[in-house]
């Protein structure tokens, strides 16, 4: 008997995953829709429980963007679903799809090309059903999603650079060299290069030199395209690190990479999107 697919709509806009949701209903009425997130961590969230075989993700969402949210969920243990990213600007879809490796839809989503994209992921779902079916028979563990999660690191670093050009400062814009911060009730003026690393939470981003530590309100990838890109890297989500202040990049079991700080006990972790970045060549 044959299993009903699920699906995951993540949109920060209600009426765009109603609209979603109704043209699925036309061009593929055998899905079913399962849960809905209104933005990147809830996303994540319902993913990791309900466990669909396809998520459609927004780009531009609060908290976590779309590109976050797919670099979490791609590494949930077993994952083995699809992601199809939504979005209204058609740089990200020139610059991240030129091979076709993943699928996307530009807003408005129009019934035609959804009715394409439904038709390569359901076949993507087959072959990757065989190839894991292919597998248990023969004793082993199967190849099942592997090349997939390889094109979306692939994807993801196409999206992130795209990203932060859209998001960044004016094109010829010099990096800013000093950053204005709080500590406490005393307001800062941290010269840049004394920065060890940036770290964000949901409502502030820690701002840590060696001798002490304040917060700004700016947000990782606001403030990223704005520091210059051969001093600083940004080694996850919510971290950026200044490469002079790196004593060491360390691997444990799982294959994570952690970045040990000169001078200062806090380690640091780099997430599989930008574990590239500390590759030997």
């Amino acid at each position: 008997m044959n299993t009903k697919l699920r699906a995951l709509i993540a949109d920060d806009e209600r009426l765009l995953r109603e609209q979603l949701k109704s043209r699925l209903a036309q061009v593929w009425p055998e899905l079913e829709v399962v849960g809905e997130a209104r933005d990147g961590q809830e996303a994540v969230q319902k993913a990791d429980e309900l466990r669909p075989d396809i998520v459609f993700l927004d780009i531009r969402m609060p908290g976590l963007t779309g590109i976050e949210a797919a670099s979490e969920i791609v590494t949930l243990d077993s994952w083995q679903g699809e992601i199809v990213f939504v979005t209204a600007y058609d740089e990200y879809a020139v610059a991240a799809f030129e091979r076709g490796a993943l699928d996307y839809l530009l807003k408005p989503v129009e019934t035609e090309r959804l009715a394409q994209t439904a038709q390569r992921v359901k076949a993507r779902l087959q072959t990757r059903k065989v190839i894991a079916e292919s597998g248990e028979a023969a004793g082993g563990q199967g190849a099942a999603g592997a090349v997939d999660e390889a094109a979306l690191d692939a994807l993801l670093q196409k999206f992130m650079r795209a990203s932060q050009g859209l998001n960044g400062a004016p094109s010829g814009e010099p990096p800013m060299r000093w950053i204005q911060a709080t500590t406490g009730a005393t307001t800062k003026l941290i010269d840049v290069k004394d920065v060890l690393f940036f770290r964000s939470d949901e409502k502030y981003t820690r701002v840590q030199t060696k001798d002490h530590e304040a917060f700004i309100r700016t947000p990782i990838r606001e403030l990223m395209p704005r520091l210059d890109g051969q001093q600083f890297w940004q080694i996850h989500r919510s971290t950026i690190v200044n490469l002079s202040a790196i004593a060491a990049v360390t691997r444990d079991d799982t294959g994570r990479q952690r970045v040990h700080i000169s001078g200062h006990p806090e380690v640091l972790e780099v997430s599989r999107t930008f574990a590239h970045l500390f590759r030997a060549s």
